[in-house]
């Protein structure tokens, strides 16, 4: 058996039987049990001594999930706090942002980001990008030389296209200018590497990391960190712990941690080779299916394939076609994950290390069967 299929198998055993087939890990994954567990056990703990003792009691776990994330974004433990998701992260870090409103970000910024900077009242301009919507480093350097914002945004991967930012080359830019990075992970953590000298980085619980839903996480580093402001009422708090304070649901937090220490444990290089590898598998089997065509380069390192409709079909009733008829969970995008970019909704799959050749070979038929009908 290969590594890859060792890894398949492993992820497998650890989970319940799939009902019908995944390919949808870039909204959300499939927990182990392990983590399930966890969270349970949590969850009657509570029941058993009350939710702030038996939150006490989780703090070790806690730590050690803050740890494993700080390992997979290169930051220390200290640095990272939990949060609700990737968008009350970004919100948490908006409320506080020390310097100006003023951000660079790119063409196809998620759009409740967009929406996030518009309330919040940062002022935007778009970063230079290719046919891809991938960032130009040597365009962006002049542009941001010439009019420097208070933040970079950069999304890693987007959730419309799954195409990777060279977010290291902007990180090196952006730290010669002396300019603050801030990086949405929600899609690439997981999935791609990402250690990349961020000053802040955030993203969600549910997707490659196959947490629960309902958790995030915000990693700022000290010498940002040290320029948020606190409330007077917050005594010796530090920034990041002010930020911490909350309302939050223990269990899921126990339970992704549990999960982000599965995914170390796993390998996260061996994960992002297998997911890479599904993704060229996935952009070979479809190429060819009639009324669609495939968005990202063959050998793009992500799991992600994105499929734009040529005949006029519809992805989000092609996608609730092939829940109905053969159990296939997909996404249908709209052109608001990114309305500076996206004309048209598209079809995307997302397939986890489990998936096989002849998964994905069993979607394109289908998918040729829903377009056809």
């Amino acid at each position: 058996m290969s590594g890859a299929e060792t890894l398949a198998q492993r992820w497998r055993d650890s989970r319940l039987p799939v009902a019908g087939l995944h390919l949808d890990s870039a909204a959300c994954s499939r927990q182990t049990l392990a983590a399930i567990d966890a969270a349970t056990r949590h969850a009657c703990h509570e029941s058993e001594v009350g939710g702030y003792v038996a939150a006490e009691a989780a703090a070790p776990v806690l730590d050690a999930g803050r740890a494993a994330v700080a390992a997979l974004t290169g930051m220390s433990q200290d640095d990272v706090v939990f949060t609700t998701g990737s968008g009350n992260a970004l919100d948490l870090l908006l409320g506080v942002w020390p310097l100006a409103r003023t951000v660079a970000c790119l063409p196809g910024e998620y759009g409740p980001n967009l929406a996030r900077f518009a309330a919040s009242g940062f002022s935007r301009w778009l970063l230079p990008v290719d046919a891809l919507g991938r960032v130009d480093p040597a365009a962006a350097a002049t542009a941001l030389r010439a009019a420097p914002p208070a933040m970079v945004h950069l999304t890693a991967v987007g959730s419309h296209r799954g195409v990777v930012q060279p977010v290291s080359a902007i990180a090196t830019l952006c730290r010669d200018l002396g300019v603050p990075l801030v990086v949405d992970a929600a899609q690439a953590l997981g999935q791609v590497d990402c250690v990349v000298d961020a000053d802040v980085i955030y993203s969600s619980s549910r997707k490659w990391l196959a947490g629960p839903r309902g958790v995030g996480v915000l990693a700022i580093r000290p010498a940002l960190a040290d320029l948020l402001p606190t409330p007077e009422w917050a005594g010796s708090l530090s920034a990041l712990a002010y930020m911490a304070i909350g309302e939050a649901n223990i269990a899921a937090r126990v339970g992704f941690s549990v999960a982000v220490g599965e995914h170390l444990a796993v390998g996260p290089a061996a994960v992002r080779q297998s997911l890479a590898a599904l993704g060229r598998t996935g952009r070979t089997v479809l190429a060819d299916v009639p009324g669609w065509r495939v968005v990202e380069p063959i050998d793009e390192p992500t799991a992600m394939t994105t499929l734009a409709p040529t005949g006029g079909a519809d992805p989000a009733t092609v996608g609730a076609w092939l829940i109905a008829e053969h159990g296939i969970v997909t996404t249908a995008a709209g052109i608001e994950r990114a309305p500076l970019e996206m004309t048209t909704p598209v079809l995307r799959i997302s397939p986890h290390v489990d998936s096989s050749a002849e998964d994905l070979e069993r979607f394109a038929a289908a998918l040729a069967d829903a377009t056809g009908s």
